[in-house]
């Protein structure tokens, strides 16, 4: 009998992860899914989903992601620097090719930040709560 309480809590602990880490299922879902679905609205609203991952998946995907995003947004700053001669050639004078991979280059940085930024690991709350909570005590 005693074996029947660890079971049961730990199905109550793997439900309320399934119902956190995957909106809308479970049955027990009902009374956090309607929290799931207003957040998914708000995701939907705002461009995007949060993922959440182990905090050593976390680690790499930042680090790398901002090496990239860096590398990409100064090498576009010096493709552009390079296209247009320092800003001294004439429009007729701009390397158009190079200039316009200067400007995806920075692109391509902002789209790898934008896209890290969006995973998080299971302690880490939501920017938009945050900000929520703060604006409420000022």
């Amino acid at each position: 009998m005693s074996t029947d309480r660890p079971s049961a809590t730990e199905r109550d602990e793997s439900n309320a992860m399934t119902s956190e880490d995957q909106p809308g299922e479970g049955a027990e879902g009902d009374s956090s899914g309607a929290s799931e679905t207003e957040r998914g609205g708000q995701d939907r609203e705002g461009g995007g989903r949060e993922v959440v991952v182990s905090r050593e998946l976390y680690k790499i995907v930042t680090v790398f992601s901002t090496l990239i995003a860096i590398a990409a947004v100064v090498g576009g700053f010096v493709l552009l620097d390079t296209a247009t001669n320092r800003t001294l050639a004439a429009p007729s004078e701009v390397d158009l090719p190079l200039a316009i991979a200067g400007v995806g280059s920075i692109a391509l940085g902002a789209a790898v930040y934008a896209f890290a930024s969006r995973f998080r690991t299971q302690g880490m709350g939501s920017p938009n709560s945050d900000a929520d909570r703060g604006s409420g005590d000022g």
